[in-house]
Order: structure tokens, then sequence, then C-alpha cells
């Protein structure tokens, strides 16, 4: 009995054995398709970056929510936790001779330690679409409608999903009409963007506390009966007169418009409570759910003017989001549209003795060329079992080389759906085609 200590992963980190990897294969495979349909193109960046590079953006706090450590040539490394630091950092290189705006997108992984819990891991992948260099709202309406028609690819629809949009310098401006001070704006939407989670008193007494925002009650009160408006033409009715509001709620009819006219205007509700927890977002914001409300937010983006040229000095403004894949693979398996695993080939050859296994390998060759994908038993073995091992296999089709087949030169060729048998020219399998990408001997 072995008494070799098993070694377990690391807690928040995931395996990815085939039926697991399928499913990331299948989101990966919808997130390039749709990037590309809207002239995205993909970019990528070294996993490891400087530590600088995040604390310029968050400061030293985010230090304890990252893989951080000092490599062997005494610099402050840290695990990329998000990606648009890292775009910031490329784009401030090379942004200037680029025509604008700029249409990337990306799949990274990324780390964080966090505590792990239902919807959140220490590490995850992550679509990352981000256009930059466009002012008007049209942009911001052009990649929340990249998010959605992602979600629509993988088989959630208006039904399934919410998208929940809105404008922090529409909020700003709401909130300074009732008296608070611009700079307690940042520390009044975090506040607000737990409004759904916490009780109203809490909220309040947040507001309220000189420690959180400093607001007087009545201020306070105030603020909190903003959120009484939901609509913009309440909003607009009720706060005519406040400096920006009638702008800004104008900006947001021309966003809502151009969703609508990209076929997406029945999934988006403007919500104002939605601010985003990073402070860097500049415009408008949005949040996408489920509609049931069942899971954390599946994808989160909004406008960050200023971001790029902090970190980067790319001077340009941008707009993006970013969609994980842990609450997405738990929100399809929830409704049902994980396809079942199955593996697949074209072929399983099967040779009756070991005289045919070299033929057998010089068949598979041949198909492999062809871009065909082909299996066959690797040491001897029955009839019996190398049909039990195509059916394992997924395979389409199964090709039988007999003795007595081979010395006339066919080979049987069984199709494992209908059963029906036929053969087949060994000559024609043989044929062997050069590899693809491979220039024809004597050429190139």
């Amino acid at each position: 009995m072995s008494t070799q200590k098993t070694l377990a992963r690391l807690p928040g980190f995931r395996d990815f054995p085939p039926e697991d990897l399928a499913l990331r294969a299948r989101l990966f495979d919808a997130w390039r398709r749709v990037s590309r349909r809207y002239g995205f193109v993909e970019y990528d960046g070294p996993p490891l970056e400087p530590l600088e590079l995040y604390t310029r953006k968050s400061g030293e706090e985010i230090v304890e929510q990252l893989y951080t450590f000092e490599d062997k040539g005494g610099r402050q490394v840290a695990l990329r936790p998000e990606m648009t630091p890292s775009l910031a950092r490329v784009l401030g290189e090379r942004s200037r001779a680029m025509p604008k705006p700029i249409r990337w997108f990306s799949v990274p992984q990324l780390f964080r330690y966090e505590r792990h819990q239902r919807g959140r891991l220490r590490e995850h992948f992550q679509w990352n679409v981000d256009l930059v260099g466009e002012d008007g709202v049209e942009a911001d309406a052009e990649v929340l409608a990249v998010a959605l028609d992602g979600l629509r690819e993988v088989g959630l629809g208006s039904e399934d999903i919410r998208a929940r949009v809105s404008d922090r310098r529409l909020l700003a401006a709401l909130l300074k009409s009732v008296g608070l001070p611009e700079e307690r704006l940042e520390a009044a939407y975090a506040v607000i963007d737990k409004i759904e989670r916490e009780p109203e008193e809490r909220i309040l007494e947040r507001l309220s506390d000189p420690e959180d925002v400093g607001l007087d009650d009545a201020t306070a009160r105030r603020v909190l009966e903003i959120f009484d408006t939901p609509t913009l033409e309440g909003i607009e009715e009720r706060f005519a007169q406040a400096e920006g509001v009638a702008e800004r709620v104008e900006e947001m009819r021309r966003f809502l418009g151009s969703l609508h006219d990209l076929g997406f205007g029945d999934c988006v509700d403007f919500d104002l409570t939605i601010v985003r927890g990073l402070a860097y977002y500049t415009g408008i914001v949005f949040e996408v759910f489920d509609r049931q409300g069942e899971f954390r937010a599946i994808c989160g983006g909004g406008r960050y003017d200023d971001l790029l040229d902090r970190i980067g000095g790319a001077g340009l403004s941008a707009v993006g989001f970013g969609m994980g894949d842990v609450v997405l693979g738990e929100l399809l398996r929830e409704r049902g549209a994980v396809p079942e695993y199955r593996p697949e080939v074209d072929f399983f050859i099967v040779p009756i003795g070991v005289e045919q296994l070299p033929l057998a390998r010089r068949v598979a060759r041949a198909q492999r060329n062809r871009g065909l994908s082909v299996v066959y038993p690797l040491r001897k073995q029955s009839v019996r079992k190398s049909f039990s091992a195509a059916a394992s296999e997924g395979a389409r089709e199964v090709l039988v080389l007999g003795p007595d087949e081979v010395e006339q030169g066919v080979a049987l060729l069984r199709d494992m759906a209908s059963g029906e048998e036929r053969n087949v020219e060994l000559a024609r399998l043989l044929e062997v085609p050069e590899p693809a990408g491979k220039a024809p001997v004597g050429e190139g």
C-alpha cells in the first residue's frame, strides 16, 4: 500500500479534464467569433507584470489581492489580476502610429488572491474587449453590443439576461444638485453600489458616517431620494434645472437608441444604481446579469477616459468590458445550455493481426496528412476490443485491415452510426499528401 501523500490542487484553482475543457473551448470560440464580427483583433501580454503597473492604477491597497513576489532580478512582480493595465502599457508604446479607433480583444487568464466563493475563484479566464480613441456614446453602445452578442452566441437571449446601464456623469450631476460636495463623490459611489444589497437604514448610516461619506442627515436623505425616480423621464422632470442633467439624459437616450438599432434594446435597462466599484470609470457603465438574479454579474464595463493616460501615457479615451468564464459557465450549466461532451475521431483503424500494424500506421499517416483524426491500437488486441475502443473514442468510421482484404488491395470501412459497410481501395487510402503548410519536395 502506497504511503505517498496525494497532492491536491490549490484552493480557488481548477483542473480542466476534457469534458470541462470542452466548455472552455466553446466559450473561447464564441468570444473570438463575435469579436471578429465586430472588427476587433486579438492581442495578448505577459502573465507576469511589474507590480507598479497595478499600484499606479489602484493604489498600494491592491497588493493584498495579488499574487506578488520578488523575482531573481530583484524586481517586484505580480501575476496579472486584470488586462486593462497591460493594454494601457502596450498602447502607450505604440498607439500614436495606429489608426483610430483601436478595436482590440483578448482572452487572458487572470489571478487574484481572494476568498473563493460561488462565481469567484482565484483564477479565471476573461474576455476583454476595448474600443480606444472614440469619444461618442455610439462607441459605448458598440462595446456593450459585443458583450450581449457574445452571450447570444452561447445560447443566452433576452429571456435569460439583462444589461443594467447607467452614467457616472449623470449620477454626479444629480448628487451635486442635492448638495453632495464633489470631493465626496467617490465615497458616495461606493455606498450607492451597495443599495441593492444593504437595507435603507444602513445606507443612510454610511452616507452620514464621517469616516464614510460624512453628509448631514438631510443631505443623506436627499441623496437616497434620487433613486425614488428610476426612469430617465422622471429624472428629467424632477431635475430639469440641475446643471448637466439634461445633457446627460440626452446622451443616455442616444446610447439606448444605438443599442436598439443594433438589436439589443429588449435586454437593456436603465438603472441609476449601477456605478461599478472601480474608481477609474468616467461615463457610461454597465453590468450584465441573469434575469432571475441568481448569480453574480456575468459581465461589467464602461467608459474609462483617463486610465490609459495615467498608466501608459496613451492619452486616449476608451470603453471596454470584461466577461469571466466562471459565472457564465455556472449559468450555462444551470440553464442546461452546456452540450454533452462526446469524444470524436474520424477513423479508428482495426488491424486484424500484428502483420497489419505497419500498414495501419501508414494509412494513419496518410489520413492525418489530409487533416483527419485517426486512432489505431498501439499493440495487438482482439477485434471485439478494438471495436469497443472505437466506440469509446467516438469514431465516425472504422477501417478494418484483414489479411484477405489486404491481399485483394482493399480495406473494409464501416460507418459506426448506420452499420453500413463497403470496401475501399488501399492505394487510395495510402496516397500521402504533403502535410499542411509544408512545400512539396523540390519546391520552396
